[in-house]
């Protein structure tokens, strides 16, 4: 029996034209949505876009407070796009307009959460290095990428072909619900007692600084989730055109280091610690107005924010949930923490990890 899902989408590419293409299923990642190829008459193929709008929590309002935020849900308090189509086709705008290779949208039907996209092909940067394509150039194209985005302040709000979407602060809040999530997904997963009260004090008092920084810094568009699995090399293509972008609707104004941090310190891939210092220096060198030493502070602050965040809402909650292929990242997402706690600025955020997640509980 077809579901009423399947009729609005059958509905959907009839009404764009696309009844007749054949559709394969992709396969998917740990979000909601999900993904088909449209093979079409002549040889040519675009990609069919589904997220239902009720899977998710509701989106952050712009004028929310942070008490609403919280009573509204994760998404709000993150400030997350929860899938949201009109996030996508005027993030999507915004990074074409830049000369930047987002997948055209040919079709949408914003209020269903359905859209049909540009095929940008299968060359992900994961699948690629090191079988078909050197790593370094493809890491230099994705900072030289980075250094575009940058380069002009981004708009209070995204507009699209009658879509409309604001573009908000990745700000205190949003930074410490994320990193929290570690709290409540670790000791779960790995057996740890909860973390008591004077545990979870020490916790907001070390970070607090750290998230204030994050906020203080947000001044430019933000992808969010740029890293390995999100970028396509398009060698055919000049410039900052070369790297393919996806995954790209949670998009805010964030600090400058936020998306080096997903890309250098891959939770998916290794990125040596060579690779990772020749990409920043790429990116200073780029951008000389930064102060060198507090961009480098920052830097390994969030990303060690972030390390918190992918092992406790992505790679933990995951595998409670029954998906334990996450597992297998976590070492990895482990040793960036370790290396960014390293940091003698961070002497006292290692410490309450030695304390309360020794090295045997770290999985």
């Amino acid at each position: 029996m077809t579901s009423e899902r399947e009729v609005l989408k059958g509905d959907f590419l009839r009404a764009a034209g696309f009844a007749e293409a054949r559709r394969e299923l992709l396969s998917g990642d740990a979000s909601t949505r999900q993904y088909e190829r449209l093979y079409l008459e002549g040889g040519s193929s675009l990609i069919f876009m589904d997220q239902p709008p009720a899977v998710e929590s509701v989106v952050c309002p712009p004028e929310a407070t942070p008490a609403e935020r919280l009573a509204l849900g994760y998404n709000a308090a993150a400030r997350l796009a929860a899938g949201s189509v009109a996030a996508f086709v005027t993030t999507a705008a915004h990074l074409r307009a830049r000369g930047l290779s987002a997948p055209r949208v040919v079709a949408h039907y914003v209020d269903a959460g359905l859209a049909v996209l540009e095929d940008l092909g299968d060359g992900l940067f994961a699948n690629l290095i090191p079988h078909t394509a050197p790593e370094v150039e493809l890491y230099e194209a994705a900072i030289d990428v980075q250094v575009a985005l940058q380069a002009e302040p981004p708009p209070l709000v995204l507009e699209a072909d009658g879509a409309r979407w604001p573009l908000l602060t990745y700000d205190a809040l949003a930074l410490k619900i994320a990193t929290d999530t570690f709290l409540e997904w670790w000791p779960k997963l790995v057996g740890l007692p909860a973390f008591g009260e004077a545990a979870l004090a020490d916790w907001d008092g070390l970070w607090a600084p750290i998230w204030v920084r994050g906020e203080a810094g947000a001044s430019v568009f933000t992808h969010r989730d740029y890293h390995a699995q999100n970028l396509l090399w398009l060698p055919d293509r000049d410039g900052v055109g070369r790297v393919g972008l996806l995954d790209f609707q949670d998009a805010l104004r964030a600090h400058p280091a936020w998306d080096l941090t997903h890309l250098l310190q891959d939770a998916r891939r290794d990125v040596s610690p060579e690779l990772e210092a020749a990409m920043l220096e790429r990116f200073m060198s780029a951008r000389p107005e930064l102060d060198r030493g507090v961009f480098l502070a920052d830097y390994r602050a969030l990303a060690a924010s972030n390390a918190a965040r992918i092992l406790g809402r992505v790679f933990a909650r995951q595998a409670l949930l029954g998906r334990p292929q996450y597992r297998q990242f976590m070492p990895r997402t482990w040793r960036y923490l370790e290396r960014n706690l390293e940091d003698p600025a961070m002497a006292g955020l290692k410490a309450w990890f030695d304390r309360h997640v020794p090295p045997a509980y770290r999985a």
